[in-house]
Parts: C-alpha cells; structure tokens; sequence
C-alpha cells in the first residue's frame, strides 16, 4: 500500500525485505528509505535495524517504526501512562 501511494505521486518506488543488507540497501543508490511495519520493536520475533541504515546519508521516513529507529540509534523505548509506547532519543 505505501509503494503504491508513493507510485501515485509519480516517484519510483520498490518494496524489499527487512532482511536486506545495509550494503544491499546502498547498492539500490536510495534517495529515500520509508520503514514501515506494525507492532512493538519488544514483540518476539521483531527484525532489528543495523544503526548503520542511518550512514547511508539519505532521508527516512517512518510508518510506526519509530520505535525501531529510537533503538537503532542508542534510544530508549517504553509504556506511558496512557499504555502507548514513547521512544526517547537522548
């Protein structure tokens, strides 16, 4: 759904999967890397981002992955008191 939105504003876009290499994700030459996929970066099986992803130099955008960037990146994350996780880069 995402790439196809992106496709609509007439800007190249293709999905790959979370197990592509930062060095796979280099070779593609990004301009951008939009990261997307539901769930909590404390849910059991959740893929992990190399903090390397962030050297490449080009711009993120981030569909509830915040958390997983906030983590990437030496940031904590936790429940608020409204039960909603809240990432924290310090």
């Amino acid at each position: 759904m995402i790439a196809r939105r992106v496709r609509e504003a007439r800007v190249f876009s293709e999905v790959i999967p979370h197990t592509a290499s930062v060095e796979e994700i280099r070779a593609r030459e990004p301009l951008a890397v939009v990261l997307s996929r539901p769930g909590s970066v404390y849910t059991e099986g959740a893929p992990q981002l190399d903090p390397a992803l962030f050297d490449l130099g080009v711009r993120f955008r981030h569909l509830l992955r915040i958390q997983a960037m906030a983590q990437a990146l030496g940031g904590t994350v936790a429940h608020n008191r409204h039960q909603r996780s809240t990432a924290v880069l310090s």
